[in-house]
């Protein structure tokens, strides 16, 4: 057995918001990868443009950095629940984790999801308890809670036996202890270098390297990222690709690149424990193996867990349709998503008719990143409302369930329950206050919690925080309530007025402002009422050649309320869809016309 003594291979895990990107920053920029004078953005790794607006890591990130002579690779995953597939996946390319969890927040349904992931694949890994410069820190007992957490996933007693390092990742300093001086990252470094095993095998063995990421560029096509498990590889080796169905081809690599900082870096020769990216592969997909041509022998991929959500996605066919996007017809769209399926390994597509697909995922915010990316690119399409996926086991109807943490200040705990009832939420623990903030946890349907984020927040005048991560799938509920109002449905074509919204906002909330231009059948907000109400918000005020006293004076119009792309889907139930382009967000009935809206709601 060769141990390669100058790499180390590590991935940061933790809960959405815990501060792995802004960690792999202060990494990056103590390793002397920057020039002094070079001015850097902050979460320089974050570096899609949904991703920099929303302060979360979508996709995972691969790095390097040089301590001492010894080269770190370092990657940096999601953490949100719905990019678990993301997640799962890296962690096969690395022999340790780097666990952050924030010194306040403790260890949340994210931290238990990841660091599962990260046991069952028998890695240590090494704690972080980061953010330990907040006035609310309190480390020692967020150790507790963690040590308790790897106790309940059933850790080894080496994986118990963990390190643990404090660190202030934002003002860049770690220690061993919280008396040592804090001063810079180096502790960090040190136990990463003595604590992490090298990479070990056979380097003088048939290659082996198993595709656990792809990249594309306009120049040279798609690149594959993995880790060599077993010999060397070289620039123009003969090489042999094994798909996941076993099938096996001939190819050459035309060339490799090493990570050094934020750049690849091109090589002739990469060994064992070396995280590489490949180009000129041709069609290759994640979970390939590149094998020796002479002796090809394929490696096991990590099973990644199933889809809970579906929506289907349409070809947008409104009165505006085409106004907007560049790409707009069903070939587009098709192409599209089967381009999105070789990236993307928690996703599914499958196709129900030539113009309407149904799009398989982890979660709410899985599918409307998907939506939001392609909106960017130029698409135009509609998508219906998410739906869970049940499964049927011995005769048994089986629904996903979610595992649910809120924190929530005290007075608030009262309206929070009495909407989870109905939504068939089940409470399994609930903790006393900290700084005012009382956390409970529940078991609920996936189906309960569609819609309810918008709730919360009312509800919780934007002061809770809800966090929820896949559970189980358990046997089905029963019937959870819709929403309870209907909408208010445009009556005529042509662009909304001040006068005839006046005359609408009196019969619920409306999501548009004057002189927004509008169709039969599009919906502009939200009724007071149950039903779905026909406005006529087109219309003008009639002129007369009589003045009354009093009656010119202006209109006051309420603020309509902005409906994200995530808030229209949580707001739409079966008969409505939301038309998604380029520059627009609409809500609609799935029937435009009056007449054959009232036929499908007898049906």
């Amino acid at each position: 057995m060769y141990k390669r003594e100058d790499v180390r291979n590590i991935a940061i895990i933790a809960h959405v918001d815990h501060g792995k990107t802004t960690l792999v920053d202060a990494l990056l920029r103590q390793s002397n990868i920057f020039r002094i004078n070079e001015k850097v953005e902050e979460r320089v790794m974050d570096s899609n443009d949904i991703e920099k607006e929303r302060g979360i890591t979508i996709l995972s990130k691969n790095t390097a950095v040089h301590y001492k002579g010894t080269r770190i690779n370092i990657v940096d995953t999601p953490g949100h629940a719905d990019f678990g597939g993301e997640v799962e996946r890296v962690l096969m390319m690395v022999d340790s984790v780097l666990l952050v969890v924030d010194a306040y927040e403790g260890a949340m349904p994210q931290t238990k999801f990841v660091l599962k992931k990260a046991l069952e694949l028998g890695l240590n890994p090494l704690v972080v308890v980061n953010k330990i410069d907040r006035k609310d820190a309190r480390p020692l007992e967020v150790i507790d809670e963690v040590f308790d957490l790897f106790v309940e996933l059933g850790a080894t007693d080496e994986q118990c036996d963990f390190p643990i390092i404090y660190a202030s990742a934002r003002e860049g300093y770690a220690a061993l202890d919280l008396d040592d001086d804090m001063i810079s990252m180096i502790p960090l470094f040190e136990k990463v270098i003595e604590f992490v095993k090298p990479p070990e095998g056979d380097i003088d063995g048939s290659l082996q390297l198993l595709v656990t990421t792809l990249d594309s560029s306009e120049y040279v096509g798609k690149i594959a990222i993995g880790k060599i498990i077993r010999g060397r590889a070289r620039r123009n080796q003969q090489i042999a690709i094994i798909s996941k169905n076993g099938d096996i081809r001939k190819t050459t690599i035309s060339n490799m690149y090493l990570y050094d900082g934020l750049k690849r870096v091109e090589t002739e020769e990469a060994y064992l424990g070396d995280i590489v990216a490949i180009s000129g592969l041709g069609d290759v997909s994640i979970g390939d193996t590149v094998a020796d041509a002479k002796d090809p022998e394929a490696l096991p991929f990590a099973h990644i867990d199933e889809p809970t959500l579906s929506m289907n996605f349409m070809v947008n066919d409104s009165p505006f349709a085409g106004q907007d996007g560049t790409y707009v017809t069903s070939r587009h769209l098709r192409d599209r998503l089967f381009k999105e399926l070789e990236t993307n390994v928690s996703l599914k597509v499958v196709e129900l008719s030539p113009d309407s697909y149904e799009v398989s995922g982890r979660g709410e915010l899985h599918l409307s990143i998907l939506i939001e990316t392609m909106r960017r690119e130029g698409y135009e399409m509609q998508v219906s409302k998410p739906r869970v996926i049940m499964k049927e086991e011995n005769g048994k109807t089986l629904e996903p369930m979610e595992y649910l943490t809120i924190d929530v200040p005290e007075e608030f705990m009262g309206p929070v329950m009495e909407k989870l009832g109905p939504r068939k939420a089940e409470m399994v623990n609930m903790t006393s206050a900290i700084n005012g903030y009382t956390r409970l946890e529940f078991i609920v349907p996936s189906r309960g919690l569609i819609g309810f984020r918008n709730e919360f927040m009312t509800d919780t005048k934007g002061n809770g925080i809800m966090n929820h991560v896949f559970h189980s799938y358990d046997k089905y509920k029963g019937d959870i309530p819709g929403r309870s109002r209907g909408s208010l449905v445009v009556f005529e074509s042509g662009e909304a007025i001040t006068y005839g919204l006046f005359n609408a906002q009196e019969r619920g909330n409306l999501f548009i402002g004057a002189g927004v231009p509008v169709y039969s059948g599009m919906v502009c907000g939200e009724c007071s009422r149950a039903d779905d109400i026909e406005v006529n918000i087109c219309k003008k005020k009639h002129l007369s050649n009589t003045r009354s006293s009093g009656s010119d004076d202006a209109l006051k119009l309420v603020p309509p309320r902005e409906m994200s792309l995530e808030a229209c889907l949580e707001f739409i139930s079966d008969d409505e869809l939301v038309e998604v382009t380029p520059l627009n967000i609409r809500i609609r009935k799935r029937y435009l016309d009056h007449l054959e809206r009232k036929r499908a709601a007898r049906k």
